[in-house]
């Protein structure tokens, strides 16, 4: 028998998942943890990712009008006040701030000081605050639409936090408009969802499933929430990006009227859509091996990294000048509308530098030695492929083919993604396979399940609490292709028109 492999990444996803998770963030030296509990620090290899995912998203938001604006960060909370089901929702998340000073107190410590007449909310969401800016904004349908994001923190009080996918303080864009009549209001949230199935599925390389939440996953205060769905290796599902449509709501609290053309006076109709920081967490569940992250080429921090390799003193300069000479050539080129960002690390490491690199996801690593210069050649090897698979190029093709490589690695990202959610999606029309379905096959592993289950339900919110309960499954969107079929729900028996989409999620 040969050597068993070594991966780089300890331990392993089948092994642990949620454990490999934290590890390949560790190891690809994107982010930390913070001396403020359930916060992060986020490196700079993860926040260059963060910035990519920015400019990308930011140009297509731009393309449909938007405006990018900033509010802030402190909310009065008879704002929040305004609107119950809004606030209700939030209540046990919210972080309040009480006082504005710090004094001495009598042993010497610093304590709070004076009391804020008004208790002020740190930021959870931005609809009420930005209502109040909106409503002076407004007043006539000339005024209309408004389209407006801003990228922003926000803050969440969770319990229970894991980097990138939740955290008490992230990063985001939260995007608010209003408009004339709920038609249009319809269409721009409409609109907004299928600008986040194309950036995370152009650009991330992860495949999602478009649908509309259920009235008890709603955001709260919304008449309708449309989201997208990806699975994640574990199989649960990972939530990317919602787009909701606030009706009226909205506006009544915050006061947001305008003339009409027949110089009446209505309140405005409003949405406002979301994506984080957390699709960084879900770009590395959906492309991440036992070796590391991948970074989908589109958005990843670097695109190459070239290695010289030296052994004798005297080698180093021209060995150097060689690959600086390539590195010049390579920032020439373009790839997906930006220029190739190359990275050279000459550290005297040993092979400990290639194994960096390939923790840190990067897509091409191309070592060059005196041997390689003798020939023209970089030995370069592809992150979507085993790390022993190298091949010898020479340097004008590989300047000139190293795009198509690029986009090759990003379309076979999203095909192997695609095939196994898919792998890991079925029907499921028996309750007793329900059950089992999400039920782990090893208890030892409880994260590793079946996957989707598409399955008839009734409608009724009783059911959908009932499993819940159960198996810690919820309804994660109804499909907005979905097609009339007569069925039987999977937990009453009812009759059923439709299937929906059955899952664990973060």
């Amino acid at each position: 028998m040969g050597k068993q492999q070594k991966n780089a990444i300890s331990p392993s996803r089948a092994k642990d998942y949620p454990e490999w998770y934290q590890q390949v963030i560790k190891a690809s030296d994107m982010a930390e943890q913070s001396p403020v509990r359930g916060c992060m620090v986020i490196k700079p290899w993860g926040y260059t990712l963060w910035e990519n995912i920015v400019a990308r998203m930011d140009r297509m938001f731009k393309e449909t009008g938007v405006k990018n604006a900033y509010f802030p960060l402190f909310i009065p909370l008879n704002f929040l006040e305004k609107e119950a089901e809004h606030v209700e929702g939030f209540a046990k998340e919210c972080a309040v701030v009480t006082h504005h000073r710090l004094e001495k107190g009598n042993d010497g410590g610093l304590v709070p000081g004076g009391r804020l007449t008004e208790p002020l909310v740190v930021r959870p969401t931005s609809e009420t605050i930005i209502g109040d800016s909106f409503s002076k904004w407004v007043k006539s349908y000339r005024d209309l639409p408004l389209l407006i994001n801003q990228w922003a923190n926000v803050v969440r009080w969770e319990m229970r936090t894991r980097l990138f996918l939740r955290t008490s303080e992230f990063l985001w864009q939260e995007g608010h408009t209003a408009h004339a009549t709920d038609t249009e209001a319809i269409e721009r949230t409409e609109q907004m969802l299928k600008v986040y199935v194309r950036m995370v599925e152009e650009n991330l390389a992860i495949p999602v499933i478009k649908g509309r939440k259920t009235a008890a996953e709603r955001f709260p205060g919304a008449v309708d929430t449309l989201c997208i769905e990806a699975m994640m290796q574990d199989r649960k599902a990972l939530q990317a990006g919602t787009s909701h449509f606030l009706g009226q709501n909205f506006a009544k609290a915050s006061n947001i009227r305008f003339q009409t053309e027949n110089e009446t006076e209505e309140f405005a109709w409003t949405t406002s859509w979301g994506s984080s920081t957390r699709l960084i967490g879900g770009l590395i569940m959906t492309h991440g091996d036992d070796d590391g992250v991948i970074m989908p080429p589109r958005v990843a921090p670097a695109h190459v990294v070239l290695l010289p390799i030296f052994r004798k003193p005297d080698e180093r300069r021209k060995v150097m000048d060689y690959v600086n000479s390539l590195a010049d050539s390579l920032r020439d080129v373009t790839y997906a509308g930006r220029d190739l960002v190359v990275e050279v690390d000459d550290r005297e490491i040993g092979g400990a530098r290639g194994w960096e690199w390939i923790k840190k996801g990067i897509p091409i690593r191309a070592e060059i030695g005196p041997r390689d210069m003798a020939k023209d050649c970089v030995f370069m090897a592809r992150r979507d492929r085993p790390h022993r698979e190298k091949t010898a190029i020479k340097r004008e093709a590989f300047i000139s083919q190293l795009p198509d490589m690029l986009e090759d690695m990003q379309k076979q990202l999203f095909q192997r993604a695609c095939g196994f959610r898919d792998q890991h999606t079925r029907n499921v029309d028996d309750q007793k396979d329900f059950y089992d379905w999400f039920t782990p096959k090893n208890p030892k592993k409880p994260e590793i399940h079946g996957g989707f289950a598409l399955s008839h339900w009734c409608g009724d919110q009783a059911c959908e609490s009932k499993i819940k309960a159960d198996l810690n499954v919820t309804i994660r969107c109804i499909l907005l292709d979905t097609q009339i079929e007569t069925g039987a729900c999977i937990c009453c028996g009812k009759p059923s028109d439709k299937r929906v989409i059955f899952a664990k999620a973060y």
